[in-house]
């Protein structure tokens, strides 16, 4: 696997899933855009294909994964807000929202 899932961010997909349609899953894509270059988009979705990642809940399309090469998906609860975020060792840079990120 090229992606590590914490407990924190399991548990708290778990807690969004038992709420979605049975048999969603917690996809993570990239797409261009953003602030930096490239974006983090967390949703929930129904439909697996052949070439996407799975992992128990989370599912990664295979481009996506790529850019997510020893990442750590985490979630974190602040007195500011509650958010999913990624560690990507692979990020040259990143804007101040973590969301956004260049290669």
């Amino acid at each position: 696997m090229n992606i590590e899932i914490t407990d924190r961010a399991k548990k708290e997909i778990a807690n969004i899933l038992k709420n979605e349609e049975k048999g969603s899953f917690f996809r993570v894509t990239i797409e261009g855009g953003g602030c930096s270059g490239f974006k983090y988009i967390f949703s929930i979705d129904k439909s697996v294909t052949i070439d996407d990642f799975k992992n128990d809940m989370v599912v990664i399309d295979k481009l996506s994964l790529s850019y997510l090469k020893d990442s750590i998906l985490d979630y974190q609860e602040t007195l500011i807000e509650k958010a999913f975020k990624i560690k990507n060792p692979n990020a040259q840079s990143s804007c101040g929202c973590g969301i956004s990120f260049s290669l």
